[in-house]
């Protein structure tokens, strides 16, 4: 019996040409870089050079390169308005998950290519994953939190007991979730919570953690009280989020547990990143903290901590989906090099969501992940939203 040969064609390579390239690591600009794509993967990169015989030729001009953007704290179910609860409140679940897509559409367009989404409703944000046209999503679902908790109305509700938070952490498990997303504070979103307080015990947090990770799961810790702060490291997280020292008066500053975070290996998502809006200031009590926060954040970047950018995107009209490339600005004010603030959001980040092997670099065995900005990164931080070109897992992002 002969056997029938089956040829296929060959996937086309795309060559990508630019003016500058920064990948991701380096802390300078590699001059005209030649990309070569295949599929969804990056084949090589090299400075000059000739494209493959038969490649598509995408030619960028005078753009500069970088790596897809990675956003370490959004809520994609959360829509940027000035009443983001109610309005999120008011949708049933294929409503939300319409407005999550759309968000989803909008962080592309920004070149932002992965995010990881810290809180959603239901674990809507699961449906989104691997969909071609929304960023690579890292999902915690609902963050457990405790009764009447800070964003209860998600659905994450834990009974306050080690038994209550490891029940929480198996469900997140049975549910596919990639992270788990723990209220170690209180916060504004939430009428009855305040961000100075803890929401539970240290061992309660501690069961927390050692149920996760005997899932292989990480566990962030959303922190803004010294108390929250001091428990979260005690218990074994893996990053905390927000991590401001927050009291009721002011913000402390406590070089012990500063450098206990930097000790422990734990990533700081500094909240950064803001869109001005016309007529809108922050509040006092925030704004009145503010220099306290910064001083805070550019001390633990003195002491070697590995910062990133977890914008918060979709709390606040500040906050709209897509906001990460604003936030390299406020990344300086703390005392990152232009060259640290590009790569808190593009390879620092990509280790702190689990995804260093794949993620955050231009480099060959890396996802196609490709952003083209009008200008220099390095000297102007706001060449990011100077968009040009956007490529996402292989595919140019309309």
């Amino acid at each position: 019996m002969t056997k029938q040969l089956v040829v296929t064609e060959r996937r086309r390579l795309t060559a990508v040409r630019a003016a500058r390239l920064f990948d991701g690591v380096g802390s300078a600009l590699v001059a005209n870089p030649l990309v070569v794509l295949d599929g969804t993967t990056i084949l090589g990169v090299e400075s000059g050079g000739t494209a493959p015989d038969g490649a598509d030729v995408v030619d960028l001009g005078g753009a500069t390169l970088l790596p897809g953007l990675i956003d370490t704290h959004v809520h994609l179910a959360f829509d940027a308005s000035t009443e983001p609860v109610a309005r999120l409140a008011a949708r049933n679940d294929e409503q939300a998950l319409a407005a999550m897509a759309e968000a989803g559409r909008a962080t592309l367009r920004a070149g932002v290519t992965t995010v990881r989404d810290l809180g959603d409703r239901g674990y809507l944000s699961l449906a989104l994953r691997d969909r071609p046209d929304q960023p690579a999503l890292v999902a915690a679902g609902p963050p457990i939190t405790s009764p009447g908790g800070h964003c209860h109305f998600l659905g994450g509700v834990a009974e306050a007991s080690e038994a209550g938070v490891r029940a929480a952490v198996r469900e997140h498990v049975d549910r596919g979730t990639d992270v788990i997303k723990i209220m170690a504070s209180g916060g504004t979103m939430t009428p009855g919570t305040r961000q100075e307080e803890a929401q539970f015990d240290r061992n309660v947090l501690r069961a927390a953690v050692d149920e996760a990770h005997r899932h292989g799961l990480p566990v962030t810790a959303h922190a803004h009280g010294t108390s929250a702060i001091a428990d979260a490291l005690a218990a074994g997280v893996d990053g905390m989020e927000h991590v401001t020292f927050w009291t009721a008066t002011g913000v402390e500053h406590s070089e012990d547990l500063l450098r206990a975070v930097v000790d422990l290996g734990v990533a700081v998502g500094a909240t950064v990143g803001m869109v001005p809006v016309e007529g809108l200031v922050p509040p006092e009590e925030i704004a009145s903290r503010m220099p306290g926060v910064i001083g805070n954040y550019r001390r633990l970047h003195e002491l070697g901590a590995r910062v990133v950018a977890g914008t918060d995107a979709g709390i606040a009209p500040v906050k709209p989906h897509g906001v990460l490339p604003w936030a390299p600005l406020m990344l300086r004010q703390i005392g990152l090099s232009p060259a640290d603030a590009l790569r808190a959001i593009t390879s620092v980040a990509a280790g702190v969501c689990g995804l260093a092997h794949r993620k955050g670099r231009v480099a060959p065995g890396f996802d196609a992940d490709l952003l083209a900005v009008d200008g220099d990164p390095l000297a102007d931080p706001r060449a990011l939203l100077r968009v040009q070109a956007v490529c996402a897992r292989g595919r140019w992002v309309e």
